[in-house]
Parts: structure tokens; sequence; C-alpha cells
């Protein structure tokens, strides 16, 4: 069988990455969020998801929103795959930074066979993340969700390891490996002030770093690995 257009596999990652976000799993995705998402009118998100929901791929309700089947939820995980996989190959092996790599993988995810990309993996040493700290799914689209706190969420002067960051800006990600607040970092929150916008964060280096509450919503923490 063909593989879907890259058209088709932005749309399903797409609803796939707004699921994800969401507490409730059966909550439909507004179309205005997906177009949005998608950078299209209303209009044209409309209709591809009905595109979709004819081939079995996604439930389309008229001015609900739209989730995706198994069938579709299975092929956007492997879309995720292949984007996260080709991410981490880009900084490991190629040696880009993890600034620039997101839009390079937007058009490599498209291009390449499962075959090559299942290589990749085996190179790599079957990773759990990418670069971002983003799960990858495995072979059979199955993925790990861990929950993780934020910066605005995790203890006060207790030692933490950055695990994922949820905002792929080029300018945030630069600024972040400026500061060495990068996933695998131990770091710890000494305080946070909401009146005045920031949050000081000791890291590596024992340097310290105040970054805006909005900026530390987007860090994901988990406990450091027992030590032995």
């Amino acid at each position: 069988m063909a593989l879907p257009s890259s058209t088709v596999e932005n749309y399903l990652k797409a609803i796939y990455q707004a699921e994800m976000a969401e507490e409730d799993d059966t909550r439909l995705v507004p179309m205005g969020r997906l177009a949005s998402a998608l950078h299209v009118v209303p209009g044209t998100a409309t209709t591809m998801v009905k595109t979709l929901a004819d081939s079995g791929l996604v439930r389309y309700e008229p001015y609900a929103g739209v989730r995706l089947t198994a069938a579709g939820q299975k092929l956007a995980a492997l879309v995720l795959r292949r984007h996260r996989l080709m991410e981490l190959f880009l900084v490991e092996v190629v040696g880009m930074s993890w600034a620039e790599v997101h839009d390079e993988a937007e058009r490599l995810e498209h291009a390449a066979s499962d075959r090559l990309i299942d290589r990749i993996d085996e190179m790599l040493g079957r990773p759990a993340v990418d670069p971002h700290g983003d799960p990858i799914p495995d072979q059979d689209g199955a993925m790990a969700t861990p929950r993780y706190q934020t910066l605005l969420t995790c203890p006060i002067d207790t030692a933490v390891v950055l695990a994922r960051v949820t905002d792929q800006d080029t300018a945030f990600l630069r600024f972040l490996e400026q500061s060495h607040l990068t996933p695998g970092k131990t770091i710890r929150v000494e305080s946070r002030d909401a009146a005045a916008d920031h949050v000081l964060v000791r890291g590596a280096g024992d340097r310290s770093i105040v970054i805006g509450m909005r900026a530390a919503a987007k860090l994901l923490v988990a406990p450091p690995p027992p030590s032995g």
C-alpha cells in the first residue's frame, strides 16, 4: 500500500499531538485548533478532515471536532516516530543543534522508509526519547507517556532532572542551550514569584538562571534516578 501524502500525515500527526495534550482522552479536537496548528483556514481543515473520515482514519462531528480512529492513531504515531528519530539522528550523528532539527525532520519524516527508520532506531540504540525529551513511539505505534511536573509545580530547593521541553521554538531552544537547561541536566528551583513573573533556577555549575513563569511551564522535570 502506498504511503499517505505528506499533507495527510501532517493532519494525522497534528490531531494526535492535540489529543495527547488533553487530559480527557475522549474529547474531540476543535477544528479551529487544528487549523491553527497547521496554519490553514478552518474551511481547508474541514475539507481534509472529511476526506480522512471517509478513509476511516478519523471520526468527525460537524461543529464539534475530530478524533483519530484506532487506524488513524497508529498511523499518526508512526509518523511521529519517524520525526523524532530523525531529530535524534540529526543531533547525534549529523551534529546539528537541537534548535534547528525540527524543520529538517518535518521534511525527512515523509521521505524516509520504514526500513530506514528501523535501521536508524537500531543504530541509535532503540532510544526512548528525542533530543527534546519527547517520547518516541515504537514500531507498533505504542508510546510511553510519563507524567512529569513542571518548574511551576515541582518542589522548591529539591534536585530534579530536566526531562522534556514542550516548546520547540528555535529562539527558545537556543536560550535553553545557552543556559545549560537541556534534558538530562540536574537542576533545582530556588524560588518562584508569580507577581514578578520569574522562577529562579540553579543549574549546572551552580549557575542561577531567571526565567519567566510561561517558560517555566514548558520545562518538564522528573525526580533524579535512585543512586547505586
